[in-house]
């Protein structure tokens, strides 16, 4: 027999776990949300209770997840065990990729197995993260018992999870960041370069959509050392002479994008061995130089 659920939190994150859930065969006890009308909307595509104080829902499941913002955590973590919302035989999850399992104090003095589970997808609806969780990995931090069933639980969601320690979420969200949000940032980077040429950006975006898709199947079949080409793999300094020359007529920060991005491409240029260390050292000065004119 599954564990009943409880989702206190009723955005994206809340709204995509709890309807994966019911579908892996979870019951879900109730949904809480500081936005009745969230919390019901939810709920009755869940076919279940709803309430505006989460304690109302959380005292009757065995697993409750708190999906609000970060900085509301703790503090609903402590409303919850104040109305007398927890128990002993509870296990407790926030869905942070930054905050550790210590966040669910309250729960854990109320006798709760505490832990955070956050999965490094991209949430940008619900639908998208529902159809998205079966390949999803999630970092699991926390006291032995509740990572238990959250390794079950991610089994059962068609996921795979690995452990972290507490120290190691900032670093561990950091490199998540990195992998979503700065790609957006590096695709709308070349998308505006292209816009300087005259092309509009929903046009920038369609040409170099084939070229990105090419790239991250590239990654995903050979890794990303072998899946580097470019100047900087070729050891192509006038390339990349060149490149800068243009790019010191544009917003310096676009110029220092490129130079510090092109800085860590080197180090995986010579790790794939396509230049030697010499070549590196010439490119590096190239990187780091500030003046292009």
């Amino acid at each position: 027999m599954k564990p009943t659920i409880a989702v206190v939190g009723a955005g994206k994150v809340g709204s995509a776990l709890a309807v994966a859930l019911q579908k892996a065969g979870y019951p879900i006890a109730g949904i809480a949300s500081r936005s009745l009308k969230s919390a019901k909307k939810l709920a009755e595509r869940l076919k279940t209770g709803y309430a505006d104080l989460p304690a109302k829902i959380t005292s009757g499941a065995q697993v409750v997840f708190i999906t609000t913002p970060d900085r509301e955590v703790a503090n609903v973590a402590k409303t919850i065990a104040g109305a007398g919302g927890f128990n002993k035989a509870q296990v407790v999850v926030h869905t942070s990729g930054l905050l550790p399992a210590a966040v669910l104090a309250a729960a854990k003095i109320a006798g709760a197995n505490v832990a955070a589970f956050h999965p490094v997808q991209s949430f940008a609806g619900v639908e998208d993260a529902v159809a998205n969780l079966p390949s999803t990995y999630f970092s699991i931090q926390g006291d032995q018992g509740a990572v238990e069933v959250l390794q079950q639980i991610t089994k059962d969601l068609q996921g795979s999870s690995f452990v972290i320690s507490a120290q190691d979420k900032p670093l561990y969200h950091a490199a998540a960041v990195v992998a979503s949000n700065y790609l957006v940032t590096v695709i709308h980077l070349a998308t505006s370069l292209f816009g300087k040429l005259g092309v509009e950006r929903e046009q920038s975006l369609q040409a170099l959509l084939p070229l990105i898709r090419g790239t991250l199947n590239n990654i995903e079949h050979k890794g990303t050392v072998q899946a580097l080409t470019g100047p900087v793999e070729r050891g192509d300094a006038a390339t990349l002479q060149s490149h800068l020359v243009a790019l010191s007529k544009l917003d310096p920060v676009k110029r220092q994008a490129y130079q510090i991005l092109g800085r860590l491409t080197v180090e995986i240029a010579l790790q794939k061995g396509a230049i030697n260390p010499a070549t590196a050292g010439e490119l590096i000065k190239i990187m780091e130089d500030d003046h292009h004119e």
